[in-house]
Order: structure tokens, then sequence, then C-alpha cells
């Protein structure tokens, strides 16, 4: 799959993780699931991690010696992303708050996406 197509999909990742996680609260149906919120701060993390990886693999190819630097360049991009986000929730939003177990959340999307990366890499490696 050619890396422009791959920027493209991460990016858009990008902005639905971050429409979703600024809109209104309000205009999100309410579901009674214990820790919704964290599997979903999960999820997000663990896919923005796993698209930024593609890219990055596609770009770097070549240019370092092996993937270990796409991991890290996505798993760093996913945590202060995260970080940014939760820091605008309190700034910018009236129905949102700032919370340091999404942060949590989203790390450990981010590190189960690099090592589930890391363990389909052949896979990976074909897209």
């Amino acid at each position: 799959m050619p890396k422009q197509l791959l920027l493209l999909w991460a990016i858009i990742c990008s902005g639905i993780i971050t429409y979703f996680c600024l809109t209104d609260s309000s205009n999100i149906p309410a579901i009674n699931f214990p820790s919704i919120d964290k599997i979903v701060h999960f999820c997000f993390h663990f896919g923005f991690t796993i698209s930024w990886i593609l890219f990055f693999k596609k770009e770097l190819k070549g240019k370092a010696p092996d993937d270990s630097k796409a991991y890290l360049i996505s798993f760093i991009f996913s945590v202060f992303f995260g970080i940014t986000i939760e820091i605008l929730q309190g700034v910018l939003t009236l129905t949102r708050a700032s919370d340091v177990t999404d942060v949590l959340a989203n790390t450990i999307g981010a590190t189960v996406a690099v090592f589930t990366a890391i363990a389909l890499k052949k896979q990976i490696d074909r897209i």
C-alpha cells in the first residue's frame, strides 16, 4: 500500500479520535457498562498507534536498520497525543475533564499496539 494512503488513513484516524474526545459529551449516547470510557481510550490509542506504525514503517523503510524506530516514534506520538487531548478536554470543553486514568488507558493501548505489531510483523510487512 502506498505510504501516502497510510498517512491519509493515520490522519483520518487521528481526526476521528480528536473529534470524539473533544465533542460535547452530552451528544454521545450513555452506555451503562463499567469502565467503558477506559476501554474506548484503550481502543482509540491501539488503533491510533497501529495506523501510525503502518505509516512510519513505510516512511522509514531503508532509512532505519530495523522497525524499532517506527514503533518508538508511533508509541511516543500516541502518548503525547493522548496527553494533549486530555489537556484540551480540560481547557476547551465544558462537559469533559482531564483524567490521568484516561492517559494510562491510552498508554496501555499504545503499548499493546506496539507488541501486537511486533508479533504480527510478517503480516504487517505485507501491507
